[in-house]
This record gives structure tokens, C-alpha cells and sequence, in this order.
């Protein structure tokens, strides 16, 4: 936590001498003496890392940045900012992104497993192709994005908002969409039979039908 007594925000990583992650005491984003220096540090990390275990950058902002074929593990990147990313064949594994907001981001062919997206806002951001199992989407905001060709097997979409985004050609087994709001989304080639779209796993909510796309597939 923050060194700040009263501050409940994650510490930023330090780092020694030698550019590796250290375990000492230190603020929060908001309340680091040299915030451009904590941010530089973090940035210079993630950019001559191929491996990046237990990296705490909550609170930042990330801008045309390449985090293409990078492995992420326990790293903690909550109410961070994402701006115009590539990131393509990038491993996640038990990372959180809560509250994260994702604009005009490519993130195809990725790999995460128990990595957390709850609350996350998505614009113009692509997943397609990709392995997402297990993970936690529940309460996104999804707009203008893409999930196609992708596995999202046992993976929580709960009380998301979905907007004109797209799960075409998905794995969808176990994958939870209890209470999502969804606005022309399409599951078109997607086993929607296999998900649960209401709590007593039935595919259609009461008074709430899946798109046409996904309802065609489900009588089939």
C-alpha cells in the first residue's frame, strides 16, 4: 500500500540499482514525490523485460505502447489508462486490469489465464483470436469491440454492458453472462447452448432474448 497512512491506493514498484523490481516501501501515482520518475522507471521496465513478474503500475497511463509477445504474471495494473496499445501474442497470467479503461487497443492472439478485467471500460478494443479462460469480465462496458475467434471458456461477463461488440465464432462454455445488457451484439457461429445468459443457466433471460444471431445458433 501507499506510504501515505491514510491512503488506500497500491505503491508503485521500485526498483534498484540494477533495474529490478524491489520489495521496499513506496507511494501511490498520486502521491509519489517524482512522479515522472516512477513513471519512467515502470516504462523503461516493461520495455527491456520480456518477463514481467509482480509489477505494480496502478494508476497509469499507458500510450503507444508495443507490449507484443511480453508475459505478464501477478502484475497489478488497476485504474490504469490504455491508449492506442499493440499487444499481440502477450501471455497474462493472474493480472489485474480493474477498472482499467482500454481506447483503440489491439490485443489479438493473447493469452490470459485468471486475469481480471471487473469494471474495465473497452472502446474500439480488439481481442480477436485469443485464449481467455477464466477470466473476470463482470461489469465491463464493452463498446465497438471485438471478442471474435476467440476462447473465453468459463470466463464471467456478469452485469456487463455490451455495445455493438462482437463475440462471432467463440468458445463459450461456462462462459457466465448473467444480467449483462447487450446492444447488437452478435454470437453468430458462437455455441451460446453451452453459456448461461440467466442464474438458473438457461440461454435466455425472461423478457430478454440473445441477439438473432445468437438465438438462431441456440435453436439449431
Amino acid at each position: 500500500m501507499c506510504m501515505v497512512h491514510h491512503c488506500r491506493n497500491i505503491a508503485l514498484s521500485t526498483f534498484d540499482k540494477d533495474g529490478n523490481i524491489t520489495e521496499e516501501k513506496n507511494y501511490c501515482i498520486d502521491h509519489t514525490p517524482n512522479p515522472g520518475k516512477a513513471k519512467e522507471n515502470i516504462y523503461k521496465y516493461i520495455a527491456t523485460h520480456d518477463k514481467i513478474v509482480g509489477l505494480n503500475a496502478s494508476g497509469m497511463i499507458f500510450t503507444d505502447i508495443d507490449f507484443s509477445n511480453k508475459k505478464f504474471f501477478g502484475c497489478n495494473f488497476q485504474h490504469c489508462t490504455f491508449i492506442n496499445i499493440h499487444s499481440e501474442n502477450t501471455l497474462f497470467r493472474m493480472t489485474i486490469f480493474d477498472f482499467a479503461v482500454f481506447n483503440d487497443c489491439n490485443m489479438i492472439k493473447s493469452n490470459m489465464l485468471f486475469t481480471s478485467f471487473s469494471g474495465c471500460t473497452f472502446s474500439h478494443t480488439i481481442f480477436t483470436s485469443s485464449d481467455m479462460i477464466q477470466n473476470n469480465f463482470n461489469g465491463i462496458k464493452a463498446y465497438q469491440s471485438s471478442f471474435d475467434n476467440s476462447d473465453l471458456y468459463n470466463s464471467r461477463f456478469i452485469n456487463a454492458t455490451l455495445v455493438d461488440t462482437s463475440f462471432q465464432n467463440c468458445n463459450l462454455k461456462k462462459t457466465l453472462f448473467h444480467s449483462s445488457k447487450r446492444t447488437n451484439v452478435s454470437f453468430k457461429l458462437s455455441n451460446t447452448r453451452e453459456a448461461e445468459f440467466s442464474t438458473d443457466g438457461s440461454a435466455i433471460v425472461s423478457g430478454q432474448n440473445l441477439s438473432n444471431e445468437a438465438l438462431s445458433n441456440s435453436q439449431n
